[in-house]
């Protein structure tokens, strides 16, 4: 998820769910060597001197890499007050809306190129069904079933299917260190789910049932995850094919929303259009560029520790706004969570 849709003290957005691109030629670089990252428009250039140090440690990576954390974790506060009237799609819909057309001013204002040869619509499109259709679609679901922060804490589960399809298909191997990380995370991670299966008032058909489909999510955003470090993506300015992605997400969001719900439904609270807003813009608009900039540099795995840490940012901020208590189970999952982070990201070899 990206960032997933919740409205629990337990989560926060992922991946989904689960990030910056310009107006470039295709790029000549071997698919085995990534392009600058300039060339993506995403985080600058490294300095030279900095090149014995891992891609993750940079600033340059960790700086967008923060700021997409805690703004996908912050999402958990504004959720909720999306969800309690009008149908999850149609505001599903809205959001891509609103971040579609917001990209796309950028890449004018950018003077990007919107041209797309066959190759980059199909690629565009794959990424509006996988991404911002079918993973939000499926996460929204699985809330239906089991609480939004078990949704997030099942959904920190995206670097093992980022990781696996990322090796499968890009040939990048995980080294020693990022395995270790992986391993102390999903301890973390581990515990998290506990605490949200104790904390979690349906019964253990209904909780299959919404983990079934938080699953789902994750392997659609996965797959996106991954055909954005491919180098067909990387031919492509990203700020004008995303927003593309979006507004083809926004439009199956729609068409979906309206043969399950009807026509649109909308909720002219000024709390609730402003949570469009935000969702659109900044958890949408700015993160996922920056997420895919990242993304394309320290490779799929390493940037789904987002989804990892995004349930952490948000019991965090539950408990200055909503006096959130922790166990210490949660406690425990939240701290081995942050110290694979931090093991992972220290890795010299990166996930390539």
């Amino acid at each position: 998820m990206s960032d997933t849709s919740k409205s629990s003290p337990g989560g926060g957005g992922g991946p989904p769910a689960s990030a910056g691109g310009g107006g470039v030629a295709p790029s000549d670089t071997p698919a085995s060597t990534p392009p600058p990252l300039a060339n993506a428009s995403g985080p600058p250039p490294l300095a030279g001197e900095e090149l014995d140090r891992p891609n993750s440690t940079r600033a340059a990576i960790l700086v967008p890499f923060t700021i997409v954390t805690l703004i996908w974790g912050s999402t958990w506060l504004v959720i909720r007050d999306q969800v309690a009237v009008v149908p999850s799609s149609w505001s599903v819909s809205y959001r891509f809306l609103v971040a579609g057309i917001a990209m796309t001013v950028w890449a004018l204002v950018k003077r990007d190129s919107f041209r797309l040869d066959r190759a980059g619509w199909l690629f565009a499109l794959a990424i509006g069904v996988l991404q911002f259709c079918l993973n939000f679609n499926f996460v929204y679901r699985a809330e239906q079933f089991i609480t939004s922060g078990l949704v997030a804490v099942v959904f920190a589960m995206l670097l093992v299917p980022n990781a696996g399809l990322a090796r499968l298909f890009l040939g990048q191997r995980l080294g020693r260190q990022l395995v270790v990380g992986s391993t102390i995370a999903m301890a973390g991670v581990a515990l998290l789910f506990l605490h949200e299966v104790r904390s979690d008032p349906h019964g253990p058909a209904t909780a299959l049932t919404g983990i079934g489909f938080t699953l789902l999510a994750i392997l659609s955003a996965s797959s996106a995850n991954v055909l954005q470090a491919t180098p067909l993506a990387k031919r492509y300015p990203m700020i004008p094919t995303l927003s593309v992605a979006m507004l083809m997400g926004a439009a199956l969001d729609a068409a979906f929303a309206w043969w399950l719900h009807g026509p649109p439904v909308i909720e002219w609270r000024a709390s609730y259009l402003a949570g469009i807003v935000y969702l659109g813009l900044a958890a949408s608009a700015l993160a996922f560029p920056l997420y895919f900039g990242v993304l394309r540099v320290i490779g799929p795995a390493k940037a789904a520790y987002s989804s990892v840490i995004v349930p952490v940012i948000a019991m965090l901020l539950s408990t200055l706004f909503e006096g959130y208590r922790w166990s210490p189970l949660a406690g425990g999952g939240a701290a081995l969570a942050a110290v694979g982070l931090v093991v992972a990201l220290r890795a010299k070899r990166p996930a390539r």
